[in-house]
């Protein structure tokens, strides 16, 4: 129901376009976001009958106060709420400080210490409109590169080609490459990655602008064990956790995760 949903108001769209070097598994079918993959957030948040969203807020500390769940942030006033969810990387859930600290009993510690997280870099090439990019393909999956994993001319691969918008090029690195740089200069490793770019396409004209993310946590390689895809950590006033690292690394793990964190918020109130 949720991709009939997305796709009857084109948030979603069929993926189409050749993918060289995807391993295509018989009977799944891929999507693709046109407007990104933000889309999708921002539609759900336009169902949700007038949610206050609150951006760049980040958490630092959870305690209890007066039976309401006080929360701090780096910057700004600490606030009360009746509810808290975290979905961050489960990571950052251990990494909160407050009385969330003594909250978590030894199980969940130590099933939430089980997550692990692959890290990489991805580069964002963003050309000037006319630019030309001349290679067979639309996304290229890489398998003998140390550097680079994957390539896509991202406007070709959501099928918005504009003579008045400019072309744009993803790169995602390799998890290894990820892994031995996590800490290493961003400079650098821009730098290094348009290296090995270079030579793998070295018909790519100079973009006008550059973009190098560090993806900390990127896609989960052990989940919460045993897992429904939430864990309630305080019953009264209700603190609870979910969120890709007790399902899996995709849509489908996000709202299975989603539709569990709802059931039990909902069994709450």
């Amino acid at each position: 129901s949720f991709y009939e949903d997305l796709l009857s108001h084109g948030i979603l769209k069929p993926l189409t376009a050749p993918i060289e070097g995807m391993v295509v598994k018989e009977g799944l079918c891929n999507y693709m976001a046109p407007q990104g993959m933000s889309s999708v957030v921002k539609y759900y948040l336009k169902q949700s009958a007038g949610a206050d969203v609150v951006y760049e807020q980040h958490v630092t500390r959870i305690s209890l106060r007066d039976g309401k769940w006080e929360v701090f942030r780096k910057i700004g006033l600490p606030e009360l709420f009746d509810i808290v969810i975290l979905t961050m990387p489960v990571a950052q859930i251990l990494q909160l400080r407050g009385d969330i600290v003594n909250i978590i009993n030894e199980s969940q510690k130590q099933q939430l210490e089980f997550v692990t997280y692959s890290s990489r870099y991805a580069l964002g090439l963003f050309y000037e409109a006319g630019a030309q990019i001349d290679v067979p393909w639309v996304a290229h999956y890489i398998t003998d590169n140390p550097c680079i994993r994957f390539i896509s001319i991202d406007n070709k691969k959501r099928n918005i080609e504009s003579p008045e918008t400019g072309p744009s090029v993803v790169v995602h690195t390799t998890v290894t490459f990820g892994s031995e740089h996590l800490d290493s200069d961003p400079a650098e490793v821009q730098q290094l990655i348009l290296s090995h770019l270079e030579r793998i396409v070295p018909s790519l004209p100079k973009p006008a602008s550059i973009k190098c993310q560090k993806w900390r946590y990127s896609q989960v390689t052990k989940a919460v064990p045993n897992c429904l895809g939430q864990m309630i950590l305080h019953t009264q006033p209700l603190l609870i956790c979910g969120g890709d690292g007790f399902t899996h690394s995709n849509f489908d793990g996000c709202i299975d995760s989603a539709m569990s964190l709802a059931e039990a918020v909902k069994s709450h109130l």
